[in-house]
């Protein structure tokens, strides 16, 4: 949600934290503001808004003089979004600045404490009580007032900090939220996403829970949350800012659309080897998946529908029972798991809080814990005992395409991997879907290729209020992702059904000239979702329809149709989504939408 960076060296740190934070802000912002120590006072910049106002206001940070500094995208929790609100939060005797990414869960009592004692806030925030603390714990020893602070803190935070005493020196503390340490020359960085520092290091080093970091132009000093010094490796980021920028595209969504092919050829290539599916990452073999009795699926929002399509192909290849859970809710209901339970859990960015708190919980049960990730060393990747990294890539817009398509895809190589270590799928099969998997990123640009009228089609069919998604099996669960797609970026109301229970009300809202998109990829099922696609245009509707090529069938009944190529069934999921990512946004861009940064919207959820 919130982005924070943070720089220390020997140039003006205002310019290095406004770009940090121009490439932050995908996450999702309604305020920004930057705080910058010059060895005599702290001047500090707040704008509500979008973050050029920020720019505007501090001349792109020359009127902003300094070498060491802290930055924040802010989305409203704690208060409206207004400037006072807005980060960086400075102590009464303006000793101390303070960004937060997170929620202090006891802030209330601390704010009743503090007021008690004299402190005068000056915003809403929970994040103003830190500014406090430091001020009220501060003996002159910069380290020991932080450890003093945040040892009365509770919930999730990842923090950066500056005292006025400290000039070349940034803290930087985290628990239960993303940050990371870059490693410069002459220069060090902190943020909450690698995006934001590779342009400057690819350098990195990932901070785990409960540890802290003092952070000069010359050093890095990491410690354990006893105050104890504790070594870090160092690690290589191996993308450039190349792959972060728009390439040529309008808009970073369109890019990462057509990214899809290469991003699955990098996720499924280097686990095909000589016939075989390869997990190396992997430690479940036959003798441990024979001691699984069920595994549960969690993830949020499209993460949770990969699990979706997961779930039909693992119970039909592997035949393992599966369960499939949003973490919100599987974190709250008691679940029944033990030491007989596999528990997956799916998350582009790794930092998914309400994820995480359900891998504790399951953990706790004596659950096994596989972890489905594209961030590497992520806090998912690293409190998960197995994990499998999707290696999407960056993604920055905040509706995630590849993210999406690259897990589905991890989930076709488990499902066919667990079938095959169990015994439960014959040679033949294995081989045909083996081969299917191999050719998913062709398929996928063929998709790509055959739809080059999706624009004219979006325009013709563009919904101005309600639209419906139908289909069955597989299908079904490609609609539940087509349709969040459509509703996150152009704002307009979307529903994804499984198309046999339009009898049992949804029917009802089917009504002339309402538009349905109907999936009939699903070759086991296209007679019953044929029967399904004249119900509904027996009440009005217009149905675009989604079929594998060469079926003509479709066409006697569908109004328009978006063909894929010819694809295994089990494996169609992915191709029939990335034309339904192309209406989608072709939809938002008649309607005038931000389709990178969709209101209200955030790429990483890192608080409840």
């Amino acid at each position: 949600m919130c982005g924070i960076v943070g720089y220390t060296g020997s140039s003006s740190a205002a310019p290095y934290l406004l770009d940090g934070l121009k490439r932050l802000e995908y996450r999702g912002y309604d305020s920004a503001g930057i705080a910058v120590s010059d060895g005599e006072k702290i001047s500090q910049a707040r704008a509500k808004g979008r973050l050029q106002n920020l720019c505007d206001e501090t001349n792109d940070g020359k009127s902003i003089v300094g070498t060491c500094g802290i930055g924040h995208t802010r989305w409203a929790t704690h208060g409206a979004p207004t400037k006072s609100n807005a980060h960086p939060h400075m102590s009464n005797d303006g000793k101390f600045a303070v960004v937060h990414n997170g929620i202090i869960e006891n802030f209330a009592e601390l704010r009743e404490e503090l007021i008690s004692e004299g402190f005068v806030f000056h915003s809403e925030t929970d994040t103003e009580v830190v500014a406090h603390l430091l001020e009220k714990y501060y003996d002159g020893d910069f380290k020991r007032t932080v450890l003093k602070t945040i040892n009365r803190l509770e919930g999730s935070y990842a923090l950066g900090i500056v005292c006025i005493d400290f000039p070349n020196e940034v803290m930087t503390v985290k628990l239960a939220s993303p940050l990371i340490v870059g490693v410069g020359v002459g220069e060090n960085f902190f943020a909450s996403d690698v995006t934001a520092l590779i342009s400057h290091t690819r350098n990195v080093m990932y901070l785990d829970d409960g540890e802290f970091a003092s952070i000069t132009p010359d050093k890095i000093t990491v410690y354990d949350c006893m105050g104890a010094e504790i070594s870090k490796k160092i690690t290589h980021i191996n993308w450039s800012m190349e792959a972060a920028e728009k390439g040529g595209y309008d808009h970073f969504m369109l890019k990462e659309i057509m990214e899809q092919p290469n991003a699955l050829k990098a996720t499924i290539e280097p686990r095909v080897k000589d016939g075989k599916i390869v997990l190396d990452d992997v430690k479940l073999g036959a003798a441990e998946l024979k001691n699984i009795r069920n595994i549960v699926i969690t993830a949020c929002g499209s993460a949770y529908h990969a699990g979706c399509v997961g779930k039909y192909l693992i119970e039909e290849l592997a035949r393992i029972p599966v369960q499939i859970d949003v973490a919100s809710e599987l974190r709250y209901r008691n679940p029944i798991i033990d030491e007989h339970t596999l528990l997956i859990a799916v998350s582009q960015s790794g930092e998914t809080a309400d994820t995480i708190a359900s891998i504790k919980e399951c953990k706790a049960r004596g659950a096994r814990t596989l972890a489905i990730v594209n961030v590497v060393d992520s806090t998912i990747a690293k409190i998960s005992d197995d994990v499998l990294y999707t290696w999407a890539g960056p993604e920055i817009a905040v509706a995630t395409t590849k993210g999406y398509t690259t897990q589905v895809a991890v989930f076709s190589l488990l499902a066919l991997y667990f079938a095959d270590e169990l015994g439960r799928i014959s040679e033949e099969r294995y081989k045909e879907l083996y081969n299917g998997i191999r050719n998913i990123p062709e398929r996928c640009q063929r998709a790509i290729d055959l739809n080059n009228k999706v624009r004219d089609l979006a325009k013709k069919y563009s919904p101005k209020d309600s639209l419906f998604f139908i289909g069955r099996n597989l299908d079904y669960a490609a609609c539940l992702e087509a349709s969040l797609k459509l509703k996150e970026i152009s704002y307009i109301h979307s529903e994804a059904y499984a198309a046999g229970e339009l009898k049992h009300g949804t029917i009802a809202l089917i009504e002339e000239g309402r538009l349905v998109i109907a999936l009939a990829c699903y070759h086991d099922l296209f007679d019953k979702l044929m029967g399904n696609i004249k119900e509904v245009k027996a009440r009005g509707a217009r149905v675009l329809g989604v079929a594998v090529e060469g079926n003509r069938k479709i066409l006697a009944e569908a109004d328009d149709t978006i063909f894929i190529p010819e694809t295994d069934q089990l494996l169609s999921t992915i191709p029939e989504t990335i034309p339904l990512q192309l209406f989608a946004y072709y939809v938002a861009l008649e309607n005038g939408c931000d389709i990178d940064k969709p209101k209200n919207l955030a790429k990483s959820v890192t608080v409840e």
